[in-house]
């Protein structure tokens, strides 16, 4: 990807970026008398008939559909579309529609350059993965996601860290962290190991797509309490890294303020010990008052003003012994 695509400029949204050319043309798969589908019968969760395609997508999108239903249709994709190429790739690039345009548009949001570069390396992250994926473990396309997910973490990294043009004439500046978004923050962790992948997609679906735990855990076969255990100790380590790298960042970013709104929402809650109330008859403005209140009082204290009744005061005690008297 050319540093070229870091230049600020004007983005023409009529023009299509190769997600746009992929959901179009799945459109034409799917429109029609004949549009392309599956058989239903083969598939336990699926009605018993042939499915459109975009059916097809719209009920693996359900939250009731069940895990291993998914997974039987994508491995049914991803094999036809090795063997038989063409309409049944574009098929499974289609059905993952959405999802290559949730991570696309995620990691496109602050980016100064040409957000198709990044669409075109997320749909090729997929297209690269469709081809090399192990069907055997579970969550299909889940596994595709993060490949595509990567692939244009990548491109952005890269276009991010090159020279950005500065008027007048062309000076390299630093790049900026690309940490803006939660999803970042969490890809980075997982780079970098503080995270996991199930962690990071643990905190991604249940902190940031409002996922229940208990969905979560159910979808991953394993019990809702170990998945809050398994939460809880990922955010904790999370806290800790996100704390140390803002420690060093710069505090002029605007992205800052998002790393500390992560920050907060694993850092546990301590109730704050109760102020006590002072009497408005020992307030004052500019704060003597309170301090005189806090002081412990002694009777022997040369200040307290007792040890002065009924001796020779000093000219500048006068009034105080006055009232002593």
């Amino acid at each position: 990807m050319a540093t070229q695509s870091t230049f600020h400029r004007r983005h023409d949204e009529a023009t299509p970026n190769s997600l746009d050319i992929a959901r179009s043309t799945f459109t034409w798969l799917v429109t029609g008398p004949h549009p392309v589908s599956l058989n239903g019968r083969l598939f336990a969760g699926l009605p018993d008939r042939h499915v459109p395609l975009d059916e097809v997508r719209d009920r693996l999108l359900a939250r009731r559909c069940p895990q291993a239903t998914r997974d039987a249709v994508w491995a049914h994709l991803v094999l036809r579309s090795r063997t038989e190429g063409a309409t049944w790739t574009v098929a499974a690039v289609g059905v993952a529609l959405p999802a290559l345009t949730s991570a696309a548009a995620t990691l496109s949001h602050r980016f100064a350059g040409d957000p198709a570069d990044v669409h075109a390396e997320v749909l090729r992250g997929f297209l690269t993965a469709l081809s090399t994926i192990d069907l055997r473990p579970p969550r299909i396309m889940l596994r595709l996601r993060w490949a595509a997910y990567r692939a244009g973490y990548d491109a952005l990294t890269e276009a991010l860290a090159g020279p950005t043009p500065v008027a007048p004439g062309f000076r390299s500046t630093p790049p900026h962290a690309p940490w803006g978004h939660p999803d970042l923050v969490l890809a980075r962790a997982v780079a970098d190991g503080v995270l996991t992948r199930t962690e990071a997609a643990l905190i991604g679906a249940t902190r940031l797509e409002n996922m229940p735990v208990t969905d979560w855990a159910a979808q991953h076969q394993t019990g809702a309490w170990a998945a809050y255990k398994t939460r809880k100790r990922a955010e904790r380590r999370l806290a800790e890294y996100l704390r140390e790298g803002a420690a060093t960042a710069d505090p002029a970013d605007p992205l800052i303020d998002q790393v500390a709104a992560a920050v907060a929402l694993a850092r546990p809650v301590t109730p704050a010990r109760e102020t006590p109330r002072l009497s408005p008859s020992v307030s004052d403005t500019n704060g003597e008052s309170e301090r005189k209140v806090r002081r412990r009082v002694s009777k022997t204290d040369a200040d307290s003003g007792v040890q002065g009744c009924g001796t020779n005061p000093r000219s500048a005690r006068t009034s105080e012994v006055t009232q002593c008297a």
